[in-house]
C-alpha cells in the first residue's frame, strides 16, 4: 500500500520495540519471523498480522504493556491490521469495504432475500408442492429442479472460490514477493501446524481471557469449527459423486456418508461457533479490534446457521415443513458463499499462506 493505514503505522512502530526486547521470542511463530527483519515493509506486516492467533500471551508477558509510557499491544494492533488485510487484499477492490460495518447485518438480509426468492419460485412453480410432504429420491427437486438449483448455487460458488483464489494471490505476492510457494517440505509444516492450532497455546500455556487463566477452549472451539466444515465439505462432495457418477438423488438414508458427514459437520459448527461466541464476548476488551466486531461476527453466525438449518431440514425433510426450511437453509447458504471473500473466512486462507511462509523462512527456503 503507498499510504500506511494508522493500523499499520503502529504495528511498525510495536515490531520496532519488539525486535530490541525480543523476551516473548519463545511464544509464537510471530516473534521469530519478526527477529528475520530489520525492517518492516506493510507486507511484512500483514504477514506477522496474520501469523498472529491472537492468544494475548505477549500482553500478558510484555513489560511494556500499558499503562507503561511505551504502550505495546501486540494482539490488539495485530489484530487490525489483521482486519485491514481482508479488505486490502479482497477481490474486486470495489468490494472490499463490504463488511467494514453491519457485516451482519448485510449477511442476514442476503440470507432471507434469496430464502424469500426460492419461497417465492416455489409458491410459482405449484403452490401445493410448497405445503406437501415428498419423500424418496428426488424430493427435494420437486420443488425446484436440479439443473436449476446447480445453476443458482454452482454459480455462487464459483464466483466465491475466484474471488478468494484472486484474493490469496494478491496477499501471498505482498508477503514473499514474486517466489512461488514450492517446497513440499514447507506446505506440509504449515498444513501440521494450520490442522493443530500449533501457535494457539502461548507457548504452551494456553490463550488469555478475561480473568487472565490461560485455557485452551478457544482451541478446541477452533477445531470444531474447521473439522466441522471439513466435514460439510465431505458431505457436499461426497453427494455431488453420487449424483453425477452413480445416478443416486438427495435426499439420502440416515445412515448413507452424505448425512452422516454432514450431520457430524453439523454439530461441529453449532458447538464451535456457539463456543466462539461465548469465548469473544468473554475476552479481555484489551486484546480485542472492537472495529471488526461486526465481520468477525458475522461469518460465525452464518456458520451457525448453516448449520441449524441444515440440521432441521434433516430432521424435518418429511414432513410438510420441508419446502419453507429448504428455502431458508439453501438461502443461509448462498449468503454464506456469497460474503466469504470479503468476510473472516479468509482469515483461515491468508493464515495458512502465513504459516506457509514462515516454514519457508525457517528453513531457508525462501
Amino acid at each position: 500500500m503507498a499510504h500506511p493505514t494508522r493500523a499499520l503505522a503502529e504495528a511498525d512502530r510495536l515490531m520496532v520495540i519488539c525486535n530490541s526486547c525480543r523476551y516473548c521470542e519463545g511464544l509464537c511463530a510471530v516473534f521469530p519471523a519478526m527477529e528475520r527483519r530489520n525492517l518492516f515493509k506493510d507486507g511484512d506486516l500483514n504477514f506477522l498480522a496474520n501469523l498472529c492467533h491472537g492468544c494475548g500471551a505477549c500482553y500478558a508477558d510484555c513489560q511494556f504493556s500499558p499503562p507503561h509510557e511505551f504502550d505495546v499491544n501486540v494482539p490488539r494492533t495485530l489484530a487490525r491490521v489483521r482486519g485491514e488485510s481482508y479488505q486490502t487484499y479482497a477481490w474486486p477492490g470495489a468490494l472490499s469495504g463490504l463488511f467494514a460495518r453491519n457485516g451482519l447485518a448485510i449477511s442476514l438480509i442476503a440470507a432471507f432475500s434469496v430464502a424469500a426468492f426460492l419461497l417465492g419460485f416455489f409458491i410459482w412453480a405449484d403452490p401445493s408442492v410448497l405445503t406437501g410432504t415428498h419423500v424418496g429420491p428426488g424430493a427435494f427437486y420437486r420443488l425446484m429442479p436440479h439443473n436449476v438449483m446447480a445453476l443458482l448455487f454452482g454459480g455462487v460458488f464459483v464466483y466465491a472460490i475466484l474471488a478468494l483464489t484472486m484474493s490469496m494471490r494478491a496477499f501471498w505476492r505482498d508477503i514473499a514477493g514474486n517466489t512461488p510457494a514450492g517446497g513440499i517440505g514447507a506446505f506440509l509444516q504449515a498444513v501440521k501446524d494450520a490442522g493443530s492450532l500449533r501457535y494457539l497455546d502461548g507457548g504452551g500455556a494456553g490463550c488469555m481471557n478475561d480473568d487472565d487463566k490461560p485455557t485452551d477452549r478457544r482451541k478446541h472451539y477452533h477445531h470444531a469449527t474447521f473439522y466441522g466444515f471439513l466435514l460439510c465439505l465431505a458431505s457436499t462432495t461426497v453427494a455431488t459423486l453420487y449424483h453425477y457418477f452413480l445416478g443416486r438423488e438427495a435426499p439420502y438414508p440416515w445412515w448413507d456418508l452424505p448425512v452422516v458427514f454432514g450431520t457430524l459437520g453439523g454439530i461441529g459448527l453449532i458447538v464451535g461457533p456457539v463456543g466462539l461466541l461465548v469465548a469473544k464476548f468473554k475476552r479481555a476488551p484489551e486484546l480485542l479490534d472492537e472495529t471488526k466486531s461486526g465481520m468477525d461476527v458475522a461469518f460465525i453466525v452464518m456458520l451457525l446457521l448453516t448449520s441449524v438449518t441444515g440440521l432441521a431440514l434433516l430432521v424435518l425433510r418429511a414432513t410438510p415443513a420441508m419446502g419453507v426450511l429448504l428455502a431458508v437453509h439453501l438461502g443461509v447458504v448462498f449468503a454464506l458463499f456469497l460474503t466469504m471473500p470479503y468476510g473472516k473466512f479468509v482469515h483461515g486462507l491468508f493464515r495458512f499462506l502465513a504459516l506457509v511462509q514462515h516454514a519457508r523462512e525457517s528453513r531457508g527456503d525462501h
